[in-house]
């Protein structure tokens, strides 16, 4: 097998290719594969007529390094590609969608919520679907149905609310090429409007040979009866090459078309280990428009990860391309260093729109939008998808980072003071972050102005559900001078995660003492509403929150909190962040424990001026998610790290 190798040779070598090897025993080395957009994209007249391709010698493996098939960099572009499919869909026909839009297909629930300490619970996840719905992706790919019973009751949960709404999304289900899989997918998703099945397969020959212990031949046996089951199960059929980017591309090309005749409606190409350049993603995406068979009446669709930094200029570089759906998250969390983000990508297509518009067909200077995106809805899902998770976004991170429309160096004050888009090319109401109304709500505020703002940052709230948020901001108010649209906001995303976590532990009470000479101590009262009892229990620690966890654990009948042996419950993860500026700011706290036994990680959030009450309700809300998974604390299934036929 070819092995990747490196070659220097001047750009005139190159051109006198035709002319010094042509009848020379070296014109051997003239018919191997090439580099893309090297040897075969050069504009001189010499090569017109011949377009040299260099067979270069194996360079000797790394030591330690993992066999590979052939370099993924071989392949050329020639030949006429194909049209790319935009033919409305039955789901664009009946949402009104532009069938020459970049379809977003969100994976926040899948494969985001596979990132450590993301786990979701069914209720969790239903709450984010309802936000995505709202900012108007096209496919919510809801879970891994497979997985566990709480990943099906999640996915079918989703799929008949959710899914059932007014303009609904499509809702998918991800499943191995499996029968047992398909099934599983097919039962769950199968109460939405417009429910889709995804189903994948490996195709590079390091995962064919080391993790599936399959021929090329029997993978393409597999996709073909695959693909075909859950064509019969659904109208929407989506098909993975998985870890396409380091796939032989003549296999690739074979693979997809197979799936195409068994019936697939989407086909994607996974970058499954981050491991592109945006050309070569791109060059990619045109070889297979050339080389697969049906390509036309199908939608190429993309999916990558971090890695590298690239994914989301990788994403752009498919979508140039031909790419027309791409699959992402929100924040960009998920495996290893994250998944490509949704923001980031509909943002960069949204401000370059005079760029990418002629890629669609269209005059530079039209203002429809290239995504069904409703970007005023984008800051409001960062935020949930934080509070649910407790993975808290970077404070530079592009579009919904703290940091970005933050602006301290005098320079860059003054030009915004005099015009916004010298140093700004985006709006920060754009995203969905709103200035206040000139009302200031404080501690004597009313329900009327309460209700207005709520209303003005189009939170929409049951009467229990306001009448609750309205306590928690009159207790605030009395703390603290004036509230802002965050402390309304994590306000109500901490009164959500309470009220969709099982709460069968509430803290009443605690009080601690600590300082220089005095041993840190807590005493601490929950309520046990299972049992109905009320009990208090103090613990000394090395400060005031650990303490307080202590005396939760020995109430709860947990051991170990922080310690390295511990035996039920390891505190793996503390954050805390203001969420405004000031001395009366309102902490957020974020914990993670993890069960030992089965590696399962789960958060906890709170928010309270008080940064000891908020550490205890988060540790508190974190141990009744534990609790709540502990007559089910199995490793949860993963789709990628599972042999075929060992489930």
């Amino acid at each position: 097998r070819a092995r990747r190798s490196t070659l220097l040779v001047s750009a005139a070598a190159l051109l006198s290719l035709p002319m010094t090897l042509a009848g020379s025993p070296s014109a051997a080395f003239v018919n191997a594969p090439s580099r893309m957009g090297s040897v075969a994209a050069r504009s001189a007249a010499a090569c017109k007529s011949f377009q040299p391709k260099i067979a270069l010698r194996a360079a000797r493996p790394a030591t330690g390094a993992a066999r590979m098939g052939k370099s993924v960099i071989q392949m050329s572009t020639d030949g006429d590609m194909k049209t790319l499919n935009q033919k409305p869909t039955a789901h664009d026909i009946a949402t009104g969608r532009d069938p020459r839009r970049v379809k977003v297909f969100d994976t926040t629930l899948r494969d985001g919520e596979q990132s450590p300490g993301c786990s979701m619970t069914s209720e969790e996840k239903l709450q984010v679907a309802k936000q995505l719905h709202k900012l108007g992706v096209d496919i919510i790919e809801a879970g891994f149905p497979v997985a566990s019973l709480d990943d099906f009751a999640a996915v079918k949960q989703i799929a008949e609310t959710v899914g059932q709404m007014e303009n609904p999304p499509i809702i998918c289900g991800l499943a191995r090429a499996t029968v047992n899989d398909i099934n599983t997918c097919a039962d769950a998703v199968m109460g939405a409007k417009f429910p889709r099945i995804h189903t994948f397969i490996a195709s590079s020959d390091i995962h064919m040979e080391h993790k599936l212990r399959k021929t090329r031949a029997e993978v393409l046996a597999i996709t073909a009866e695959m693909v075909a089951l859950a064509r019969s199960k659904v109208e929407d059929v989506e098909f993975s090459a998985e870890d396409a980017l380091r796939s032989d591309w003549d296999f690739l090309a074979e693979i997809y078309s197979v799936a195409i005749k068994a019936g697939a409606t989407t086909l994607n190409v996974p970058d499954t280990v981050g491991f592109t350049t945006p050309s070569e993603f791109r060059d990619l995406i045109k070889y297979l428009r050339v080389h697969v068979v049906g390509i036309e009446d199908v939608t190429l669709s993309v999916h990558g990860h971090n890695d590298l930094g690239m994914a989301v200029a990788n994403f752009l570089g498919a979508i140039e391309g031909g790419a027309r759906q791409v699959e992402v998250t929100i924040n960009g969390i998920g495996e290893r260093a994250g998944n490509a983000a949704l923001e980031e990508v509909v943002m960069a297509l949204h401000v370059r729109k005079q760029y990418y518009n002629p890629m669609f067909g269209r005059d530079a200077m039209d203002q429809d939008a290239l995504t069904n995106i409703n970007m005023k809805e984008i800051y409001r899902s960062s935020k949930l998808v934080t509070s649910m998770t407790g993975m808290f976004v970077q404070p530079n991170k592009a579009i919904v980072g703290a940091n970005a429309f933050a602006h301290e160096s005098g320079i860059h004050q003054d030009g915004m003071l005099k015009n916004k888009l010298t140093y700004e090319i985006i709006d920060a109401s754009t995203i969905g972050i709103e200035n206040n109304d000139g009302i200031v709500l404080g501690k004597h505020s009313g329900r009327a102005a309460f209700r207005s703002r709520i209303d003005m940052l189009k939170i929409k709230l049951s009467d229990d559900e306001l009448n609750k948020a309205f306590v928690r901001f009159k207790d605030l108010a009395d703390k603290k001078k004036e509230i802002t649209n965050a402390d309304l906001e994590a306000i109500i995303n901490d009164d959500q995660t309470q009220d969709v976590t099982a709460q069968r532990f509430k803290l009443v009470n605690v009080q601690v003492s600590c300082g220089i000479g005095i041993t840190p101590t807590a005493t601490v009262t929950l309520r046990d509403d299972q049992d109905g009892l009320e009990t208090t229990d103090a613990c000394i620690g090395t400060g005031p929150v650990d303490a307080a966890f202590q005396a939760v654990n020995r109430l709860c009948g947990m051991y170990g909190a922080g310690q390295g042996n511990a035996e039920q419950v390891k505190l793996m993860d503390y954050t805390v962040s203001a969420v405004t500026a000031g001395i009366d700011a309102l902490g957020e706290v974020t914990v993670r424990l993890q069960d030992p036994k089965s590696g399962r990680i789960f958060s906890g959030r709170a928010a309270n001026t008080d940064v000891v009450v908020a550490s205890a309700n988060a540790y508190v809300s974190a141990l009744n998610r534990l609790l709540m998974q502990r007559a089910d604390l199995t490793p949860k299934l993963h789709p990628q790290l599972v042999t075929l036929g060992k489930e």
